[in-house]
């Protein structure tokens, strides 16, 4: 898969690839961003957009690669299962950011990438998958119609997307489906700017809520998927441009501390987005850049937030099945299937940073018994 040469080494181009390519990973970003709108009404979605669409134009200048910008999976589906406050969420945003500046500029995300045992990444993922199911399970039930239609959409672009070179837009194609409808039978909503960001500061509260809820069980997705996962494929597509995985953690940082107390959500890399960026097209930080683009053009059309109400909540639960099925998925690449279910039933029953800290025990509890002498005898 290794790509190398000329347009390419220059690191920024425009062309119908590159766009393509930019809107490789909007399946994933839709869906988690618009349901947090939904279920945290003290937020304000068209700060999300503008905020992404800002990173997206400064990784590709950056980077001069197709570095994907993607919302925090497990904070989104944590909130949108749970319904978390903003503050609560710009807190989490500040703490996730400060310690992976601070891990990438002191080098350490191998030491911690070593202590944190695969199977139990695996059982995060699993238990998120699960956590955004349930809840899709409730718009699905709630708007059969829709819901049906906007499912039929996205997997007929599955499976055009798994046959040909067509990008997957399934998503951007059924939210602007319920805007039309939603227009049509409501009205539009009137006009209005960007609303200013202003600062945040979260309470005292908000942090021990955000750092429990939403940061820990953050931070293993993040600094596997996000960071090492992301760096590793970039040397296998990019092998004369790899970045290291300590220069991601860093930009995952800067991001997260600056915007989530201006109202952006908090903000990772990921490995499945630089994928499905490339295998549309993306080779370059141009990609990045029109990415950007389409998301400061939704960031001006969510400006007026009954914009929100427009879009029928069936085609938000159909989102999320699918979210749920891509994050479900890599959760089967496990070692050890007793700990990652363990962590996935516990998500749903007592929640996910309990099962995270209980899986790690687990996990090292059966790591011992394995290496111990005594051990099959």
């Amino acid at each position: 898969m290794a790509e190398s040469t000329g347009a390419e080494e220059r690191g920024i181009r425009f062309t119908l690839e590159e766009v393509a390519g930019a809107v490789g990973d909007f399946g994933t970003i839709f869906p988690i961003l618009l349901g947090v709108a939904i279920v945290c009404p003290d937020v304000n979605v068209s700060h999300f957009f503008l905020f992404i669409a800002a990173w997206y134009i400064i990784a590709g200048f950056y980077y001069r690669l197709p570095i994907p910008i993607e919302p925090m999976k497990a904070i989104g589906a944590i909130v949108i299962a749970g319904g978390l406050s903003g503050g609560e969420i710009v807190a989490s945003g500040i703490v996730v950011g400060a310690l992976f500046l601070l891990l990438g500029l002191l080098g350490g995300m191998t030491w911690l990438a070593d202590r944190i045992p695969r199977c139990v990444i695996r059982g995060v993922q699993a238990g998120l998958a699960l956590l955004l199911l349930r809840t899709s399970l409730d718009y699905i039930l709630n708007d059969a119609l829709f819901a049906s239609l906007s499912i039929g959409i996205i997997l007929a672009f599955f499976v055009a997307s798994q046959r040909t070179r067509i990008p997957d837009i399934s998503a951007l194609i059924v939210i602007l489906i319920g805007l039309c409808v939603g227009i049509i039978t409501q009205g539009m909503p009137p006009l209005r700017l960007i609303p200013l960001p202003s600062f945040i500061i979260p309470l005292p509260s908000d942090f021990i809520a955000g750092t429990w809820e939403l940061a820990i069980p953050q931070i293993p997705l993040t600094l596997t998927n996000a960071i090492l996962a992301t760096s590793l494929l970039t040397h296998d597509l990019f092998p004369k441009r790899g970045v290291d995985p300590d220069r991601l953690s860093r930009t995952i940082g800067a991001m997260n501390l600056i915007s989530t107390p201006l109202g952006g959500f908090p903000m990772c890399h990921g490995a499945g987005g630089l994928a499905a960026m490339y295998r549309f097209g993306a080779r370059t930080g141009g990609a990045n850049i029109i990415a950007g683009v389409f998301f400061l053009i939704f960031a001006v059309a969510f400006a007026p937030p009954e914009v929100l109400t427009l879009i029928p909540l069936g085609v938000f639960g159909a989102l999320l099945v699918f979210v749920a099925i891509e994050l479900g998925k890599h959760s089967i690449k496990t070692e050890s299937y007793a700990v990652t279910g363990a962590i996935a039933v516990l998500t749903l029953v007592i929640g996910l940073t309990f099962a995270f800290i209980i899986g790690m025990i687990m996990a090292y509890v059966l790591k011992a018994e394995v290496s111990s002498p005594h051990a099959g005898r």
